[in-house]
């Protein structure tokens, strides 16, 4: 099993988030390092508080790391045009030198989308639009012109020059449990899937439904990584959960990091990585 760490960057400051990844980074036991994709915070009673913009954040981050691998867990595709990602997602690949992993999902804040004048829509709008989102993605990564006629989004000859650095493109990671839409869309498009959930019964039970849908369309389930979020706050449950979810044939765990930032939890959090194995 591999390791990585998860610092959301609301109710924080960039120097202390800096320190936590730059340290992160001199650090081999740790695969990669996520922010998340938010305006405002997020499972907290006061939402009026700081949080800096995901992506302009990675970029920061990218240029101040130079090993670990890192991504967005996860964009939500309703905040940004699906070809503006695709540019986005090249030029970071090239700037970070192939170090970027591309996180996606259907988006679902209310609270933002209401302030911000963002129709976010029904679930099933949500989805549709997610769906359009993954194939313009995959489609402007891999090929020199995009067309697409949807209902949300329409391309005429779009251009995404220059392409990405890792090809065919950097790996796709979907978040989101759902199994009349989320996991299809995993098995078709992700080379990562993260169960949007904490609990191990959870995510064994949906794991074998997203290997299942594999199987169906003729896809290896090996190829898909799988990851969880667990909290980094009570250290001896979560080297337990840590043992647990290895057992199971967890790809990769993601310690999540929760304001105040200190790079100090980092030793207590490779020490578990090392025991665990």
């Amino acid at each position: 099993m591999q390791y990585a760490i998860k610092t959301s960057p609301q109710q924080t400051t960039w120097n202390d988030l800096l320190a936590v990844w730059q340290e992160a980074d001199k650090m081999e036991v740790f695969h990669s390092a996520w922010n998340f994709d938010h305006f405002y915070p997020i499972n907290v009673p006061d939402t009026t508080g700081p949080c800096m913009e995901a992506w302009v954040t990675l970029s920061a981050l990218a240029q101040a790391t130079s090993r670990i691998r890192l991504g967005c867990m996860v964009t939500g595709v309703v905040y940004r045009h699906p070809a503006l990602l695709a540019n986005m997602v090249s030029s970071l690949d090239i700037i970070s030198d192939g170090r970027l992993e591309l996180g996606i999902g259907a988006g679902w804040n209310e609270e933002e989308c209401d302030a911000y004048g963002i129709e976010l829509g029904t679930l099933t709008e949500r989805f549709d639009r997610f769906d359009e989102a993954c194939e313009i993605l995959h489609s402007m990564m891999t090929k020199e012109v995009t067309n697409f006629s949807g209902k949300y989004f329409n391309l005429t000859d779009a251009r995404n020059n220059p392409p990405p650095v890792q090809k065919p493109h950097p790996p796709i990671c979907i978040g989101g449990n759902g199994e009349k839409r989320t996991l299809p869309n995993v098995a078709r498009w992700a080379q990562h899937w993260n169960y949007a959930a904490f609990d191990f019964d959870g995510w064994v039970a949906k794991k074998a439904v997203l290997d299942g849908i594999c199987r169906d369309i003729g896809r290896d389930p090996n190829e898909i990584m799988t990851s969880i979020h667990q909290s980094s706050e009570n250290l001896d449950e979560l080297e337990e959960n840590c043992a647990r979810f290895n057992e199971a044939g967890l790809d990769l765990m993601l310690f999540y990091i929760p304001p105040p930032h200190n790079p100090a939890i980092l030793e207590d959090l490779a020490g578990i990585a090392q025991r665990v194995g």
